[in-house]
């Protein structure tokens, strides 16, 4: 006897939930439940439009140039650079290498015991791979003595540094 009387109350429960129709009749159904606007809509003046589904290009604002690619190749090396010696003392090593890293890359790597680091120097130039459609992150392959380590580079505007957020070590 349960049953019944519950499925009654989800019943009067999702009617009670249910907009009402002002015309009587019920709207014609959708072969989707977007709530993708039928245009984009303009977040303001400077920003521009909004892609479908209501968010953010992740572009908006940031196109990829040379001089960004530039920026990010420095940082990617500057930070290995920084990274791979393994015979400097542990604080130096963690102040040196904290001025190219994200807050939470420095907190992260703040407890590293630089003398477990297989790589002591950078071997050749960094080679980005670039999504055109992200003008926030990028990733690096650093060439190393020990093998190539990628590190991933995130800025948050145009103007804003490159920070590393991860270096990963050769899968090897």
């Amino acid at each position: 006897m349960k049953k019944p009387l519950t499925l009654l109350a989800v019943a009067l429960l999702c009617a009670a939930c249910a907009p009402a129709a002002s015309t009587g009749t019920a709207p014609a159904p959708s072969s989707s439940a977007s709530t993708t606007p039928s245009a984009p809509v303009s977040l303001s003046a400077n920003s521009g439009p909004q892609a479908p589904g209501g968010t953010v290009p992740p572009t908006i604002g940031i196109t990829w140039d040379q001089a960004s690619k530039d920026d990010a190749l420095d940082v990617a090396e500057n930070a290995m650079t920084d990274f791979a010696r393994p015979s400097l003392d542990e604080k130096q090593w963690a102040k040196d290498l904290a001025r190219w890293l994200t807050p939470q890359a420095t907190a992260d790597y703040s407890s590293v015991d630089p003398s477990n680091i297989p790589a002591s120097r950078v071997t050749g130039a960094a080679a980005l791979s670039v999504d055109e459609a992200n003008g926030y992150g990028v990733t690096a392959a650093v060439p190393t003595n020990a093998g190539t380590y990628t590190l991933q580079l995130l800025r948050t505007g145009k103007d804003a540094p490159w920070k590393v957020n991860r270096l990963t070590p050769p899968a090897s």
